[in-house]
């Protein structure tokens, strides 16, 4: 008989393109999310949670702007259902849920939601396939109000999660001006007029003059390959380079500036005057040029949206992996999306929002130091004698009775040192200590480690006299005394 092949083992290892978040990493976003949350709902938002599985049906058309657009989801086929997937984000599934329960909810709907999404691309620095977002939106409202709002609450949220006033910018733009430019260049081929819009969603990377080039003959990229232009005149380029070239030094100015290079379109005028509200409406509430600002050189997922769109851009610089100072950049962006829940009704139904990437933003804060990546685990009760666990676990049970994160020793306890060194690897800042000497006296015995790390750094011996790390107190006060050094620390 032949010998059964041994199976090997598994790899311990993420499948590519995912990660795992430990300790500090979940707690900062929790926070985070929490904080989110709150302003959201200040602004009266309710929460939705929807299933982190649609029918492919539902979700709709798959992401536009991936490698690899016929496997954008991650999907598999039902027996019984046909084929379903992880959602891609959050906002196919509210249009689903605006269209199933379109006769129970209000009217408009204001909802946020908050989870991690799934996008079968291919992974790269920084890119992952599972990430979270955290959406609000307004479904049915048409007035541009809506949209301010939006924009408003998307300024307090920057603020309320860390990212001060002059860290950060709101800018808005609108589609309906770009329709109005491309009614201008006379395009009547949809295949020529998804090229320009495709070449306008370059000009932060190519710049004005990359912008001409590929509205016309071509250009070279960075790596020398000739990159086919869209073969318009030069004529016909203008209106574009006037668009996404248009803001001035006030927002008046540059209404003008879009005025005129919208020229007699009248889809191009009505996104003009809907910017002008925009601005209008948020002037009312204080919301100046140095938090929101009308800027035509938006133009990320213009294709995606109907009207307004904004994205928020943080403006402070970063050092690259290679020490380059380079601007952090956007870490929210949303718009007015009229036609997504038509797909399930066949009536148009007007809706606006906004997402947050939360991991962009944690990842902002963290750069500029302002989350320490650190996180200050729970008072550590050692074990100096087996026979005494019951005695630990009241010590413990009244510590967590009084709100303090606590927990007995559950390792092996022959070792006292590999005791003090769990208490540090868990970043415990007090460790509990009573053996049966203490126990007779009716004493515990509590060792500050944070002040012990502290004073490991080079005080003096008459310095660590006056502030000792490890005190004796009576068992009675044990809670009291724990609490007293947690606020020291």
């Amino acid at each position: 008989m032949a010998k059964q092949k041994k199976q090997p083992r598994p790899k311990a290892e993420t499948p590519k393109g995912f990660r795992d978040y430990f300790g500090a990493e979940v707690d900062e976003r929790n926070a985070m999310l929490a904080e989110i949350a709150r302003v959201y709902a200040l602004y009266g938002f309710d929460p939705l949670e929807t299933s982190g599985v649609e029918t492919v049906e539902a979700l709709g058309k798959f992401l536009p702007d991936v490698d690899r657009p016929n496997e954008g989801v991650f999907a598999w086929e039902e027996d019984d259902s046909g084929w379903v997937a992880l959602r891609y984000d959050l906002t196919a599934p509210l249009a689903r849920v605006a269209a199933q329960y379109r006769n129970d909810l209000p009217s408009p709907y204001r909802r946020y939601a908050m989870g991690p999404v799934w996008r079968n691309e291919k992974p790269g620095p920084g890119r992952f396939r599972q990430f979270y977002q955290c959406d609000a939106d307004t479904v049915g409202s048409a007035s541009p109000a809506a949209d301010a709002e939006i924009c408003a609450m998307l300024a307090d949220t920057l603020e309320a999660v860390g990212i001060p006033r002059g860290d950060y910018l709101v800018r808005i733009n609108n589609r309906k001006v770009l329709n109005g430019v491309l009614e201008c260049m006379g395009l009547a081929d949809e295949g020529q007029r998804d090229a320009v819009l495709r070449t306008i969603d370059k000009f932060d990377k190519v710049g004005e003059q990359g912008v001409r080039d590929l509205l016309g003959k071509g250009r070279k990229d960075d790596s020398g390959a000739f990159i086919d232009g869209v073969g318009l005149g030069e004529a016909q380029a203008d209106p574009v380079v006037a668009f996404l070239t248009s803001k001035a030094a006030s927002a008046e100015e540059t209404f003008v500036n879009l005025r005129a290079a919208v020229g007699e379109s009248a889809v191009g005028a009505e996104g003009i005057a809907e910017l002008e509200q925009i601005a209008a409406l948020l002037a009312a509430q204080g919301y100046g040029p140095d938090r929101i600002e009308v800027d035509p050189s938006v133009v990320r997922g213009l294709g995606y949206y109907t009207g307004p769109v904004f994205e928020a851009e943080l403006t402070f610089e970063i050092k690259d992996e290679k020490g380059r100072p380079r601007q952090f950049g956007s870490v929210a962006g949303g718009g007015r999306y009229d036609d997504l829940v038509k797909r399930f009704t066949g009536q148009a139904v007007p809706a606006t929002g906004v997402s947050i990437g939360v991991d962009r933003l944690l990842a902002a804060l963290r750069a500029k130091g302002r989350l320490s990546g650190e996180t200050r685990g729970p008072v550590v009760v050692t074990v100096m004698d087996r026979d005494r666990m019951a005695d630990y676990q009241a010590m413990v049970g009244e510590l967590r009775s009084a709100g303090i994160r606590a927990e007995v020793y559950l390792g092996n306890p022959k070792n006292f040192g590999n005791q003090l060194k769990y208490a540090d690897k868990r970043a415990s800042p007090v460790a509990v200590i009573q053996g049966g000497d203490e126990a007779e006296r009716g004493v515990v015995q509590l060792k500050d480690l944070v002040l012990g790390a502290k004073l490991a750094e080079g005080l003096t011996r008459e310095e660590w006299a006056e502030q000792p790390a490890q005190v004796e107190v009576s068992r009675a006060d044990l809670v009291a005394e724990v609490q007293k050094m947690l606020d020291r620390d």
